[in-house]
């Protein structure tokens, strides 16, 4: 079995962790409504991506009570 000769001290194990820390998100301000979005992610509070209409969203959709 793998097993280590010497023990491997908390500095050294701690170095060795040092690149596995989570990064921060880079949110970019949404062109059309000003909210922070994803980079290149459809804009989730107003339905938009790259200065155009992508999404329709629920309050903007005209249902008859009929149909639904």
């Amino acid at each position: 079995m793998a097993v280590p000769q010497n023990k491997v001290t908390k500095s050294r194990r701690n170095m060795r962790r040092s690149h596995d820390s989570l990064e921060g998100s880079n949110p970019n301000e949404c062109p059309n409504c000003g909210e922070l979005k994803r980079p290149h992610h459809v804009c989730p509070s107003c339905g938009h991506y790259a200065d155009r209409e992508v999404v329709a969203m629920a309050d903007e959709i005209e249902l008859d009570e009929d149909a639904a």
